[in-house]
């Protein structure tokens, strides 16, 4: 979409400088685009991702291991306990991690 309109705005600089430390911290470059975002959505949030990565490397080591475990107990006919009790103690920290991802954008406001 252009943007042809212009909305001029007299601020102080101390809240120019309020202004800037905000966008900072919200990972925003461009001046502009975050007083846009903030007249019309009143809120810009910055997702650190990096448990949601932890939590996917942690899905795909359990979804390898439970292929080598169902491949081993078809070719042998049996699975091991330990196999059990690692995967099942692997599954543990995937819900611990989600169950603390969750909490903490659910007190994003």
């Amino acid at each position: 979409m252009k943007k042809e309109e212009e909305l001029k705005v007299r601020i102080s600089p101390e809240d120019k400088a309020r202004i800037r430390s905000k966008m900072e911290e919200a990972g925003i470059l461009n001046m502009s685009a975050y007083v846009r975002k903030m007249a019309l959505d009143g809120i810009c949030v910055k997702l650190d991702l990096a448990e949601v990565r932890q939590l996917i490397v942690l899905l795909q080591r359990c979804s390898t291991n439970l292929n080598q475990y169902a491949k081993r107990a078809n070719e042998t006919g049996s699975v091991y306990a330990a196999d059990i009790e690692d995967l099942r103690s692997r599954l543990e920290e995937i819900w611990e991690l989600s169950r603390q991802s969750l909490a903490h954008l659910a007190s994003i406001r």
